[in-house]
């Protein structure tokens, strides 16, 4: 049984800009993808919540003052950056050391992002239920994602 919701950070819960340069919390302008506190309010009510990013500019204090910025910090009880793991997307030692260290299963897990190579594959690979965020129509192999949706509100009906 899920207990502990993954999300991805970058174009799964905040939009990430590639053309800025340094660390997102140091942006001009950072913004929410569509519907993110209104799905991490209603989850968070329900599961665990953990954010875990691959991103090369941003460590995990660089990560929670952006998700500070944007009101969403406080949803998260684990927060992970490859940089502080030592281990990058799609290495199942990510998501290992993840579960781990939330505490849970890989198989009371789901892991949630928008990339299907780094996001998806790692994750199923030891075992986590996983959901491909195909909000940019991503028309590439997805059989090991357990489910794919197009906006973050379908995951009330599919939690």
């Amino acid at each position: 049984m899920i207990q502990h919701i993954v999300f991805d950070w970058g174009n799964t819960l905040m939009r990430d800009f590639p053309e800025k340069p340094g660390p997102m919390c140091d942006w001009d302008h950072v913004e929410l993808m569509p519907d993110v506190a209104e799905i991490l309010s209603y989850l968070a009510e329900k599961y665990v919540l953990t954010v875990a990013t691959n991103a090369g500019e941003s460590n995990t204090e660089h990560m929670v003052k952006a998700l500070t910025r944007v009101n969403i910090e406080g949803f998260f009880i684990f927060k992970f950056s490859s940089k502080d793991l030592g281990y990058n997307k799609p290495d199942p030692h990510f998501f290992e050391e993840v579960c781990k260290q939330s505490g849970f299963k890989p198989e009371e897990s789901v892991m949630i992002g928008n990339d299907y190579n780094k996001d998806i594959l790692g994750a199923a690979s030891i075992g986590m239920e996983t959901i491909l965020y195909n909000h940019e129509k991503y028309s590439g192999d997805s059989i090991k994602a357990n489910m794919v949706i197009e906006n973050l509100m379908e995951l009330e009906n599919i939690l």
